[in-house]
């Protein structure tokens, strides 16, 4: 290789940051805007219903652009409209119903955790020390956070919803890194646009809008001390919060990798922190700040831990061909090996 790949690949990976930042700011202003709208009357499922139809129909071009990817790509594509927009939504809005935004991000943040546990005993492969340790101060931070020493002092419903919005997390993450192997890998934009069409049908029978308290859009919600427009939090939950935090963290993903992209879109439960606390005046206790910093410390250790060892290079077997190339081949006393790991 040449030594100058590796310098002249630097400036593209630091701009490859610029996407996963705007991500996770973008993903970290949905709970806070959303939760005023459910405050209002309306229903988690409604809200998360309006915020993928309505990020769908703005998606509906490129879907119609890339109509063939349907085809190609099929089980990518419910996956990620299954797991990666209608579980985590869904699993994360029912969530901030019932305990506190920041709580419920920080819960979702277990994903790392989950990600080393099926590699672990599904895959059967090896972990790192340092990624076990981030999982342990994941967990502690985690208990920290929800306050088990007065009795889990939160909605347990509400942190099964968390735990479900963080199992679904990992399908994201998998899922923007899957599509992109492979010779027949699927267009990001692709990926995105049916994944919203898919959850936006999924959750159309699971919500069922037709019973939706339609004028709460038409007024002003309460948002801490404030009053805003209803249709102005919709807005950024749909623009920002949803087009463009996907659009840019699917992008992210497939430049930097998972684990990379991973670690930065931490930032989105400090931005989800702060701005609940801000706007809708929720505050969190000594003991859960530490606790958050242990989540997200362990998050970034669990996220940026080295893989562990490989499993042995399986020796392939000799290609059919002429006598002679076998027989030179038992005289040099090598044995043919795979050139690359497989991409499968």
């Amino acid at each position: 290789m040449d030594s100058t790949s590796g310098i002249s690949g630097i400036p593209g990976r630091r701009a490859a940051l610029v996407p996963a930042l705007i991500s996770a700011l973008a993903f970290g202003g949905s709970g806070v805007a959303a939760k005023p709208l459910i405050q209002a009357g309306m229903d988690p499922l409604h809200v998360v219903w309006l915020r993928v139809a309505g990020a769908a129909l703005v998606m509906l071009p490129v879907a119609v652009r890339h109509r063939a990817a349907l085809r190609r790509r099929p089980g990518l594509l419910v996956g990620f409209g299954l797991l990666a927009v209608a579980g985590v939504q869904a699993c994360y809005f029912a969530a901030i119903s019932r305990i506190p935004v920041g709580v419920a991000l920080l819960v979702e943040y277990l994903a790392p955790a989950l990600v080393l546990g099926w590699v672990r005993f599904v895959q059967r492969k090896a972990v790192s020390r340092s990624a076990a340790i981030g999982v342990v101060l994941a967990v502690i931070g985690l208990a920290g956070v929800v306050e088990v020493w007065d009795g889990l002092s939160f909605d347990p419903v509400g942190l099964l919803l968390a735990v479900g919005a963080a199992c679904c997390q990992v399908g994201y993450f998998v899922l923007s890194a899957h599509g992109s192997e492979g010779e027949d890998a699927a267009d990001p934009l692709a990926v995105i646009a049916y994944g919203l069409l898919i959850g936006a049908v999924v959750l159309t029978a699971v919500a069922r809008p037709w019973g939706m308290r339609w004028h709460v859009l038409t007024r002003h919600v309460a948002m801490g001390g404030d009053f805003v427009p209803a249709w102005l939090l919709l807005a950024w939950i749909v623009l920002i919060a949803t087009v463009l935090a996907y659009l840019t963290g699917v992008v992210s993903v497939r430049r930097l990798s998972p684990q990379v992209a991973g670690v930065v879109a931490c930032l989105e439960a400090v931005v989800a922190t702060v701005l609940a606390w801000v706007l809708l005046g929720e505050r969190f206790s000594g003991p859960q700040m530490a606790g958050g910093a242990l989540v997200l410390i362990g998050a970034f250790i669990a996220q940026t831990a080295t893989p562990g060892p490989a499993a042995d290079p399986v020796v392939e077997p000799l290609p059919h061909g002429s006598a002679d190339e076998a027989a030179g081949e038992g005289a040099t006393g090598e044995s043919r090996l795979p050139d690359r790991a497989p991409t499968s």
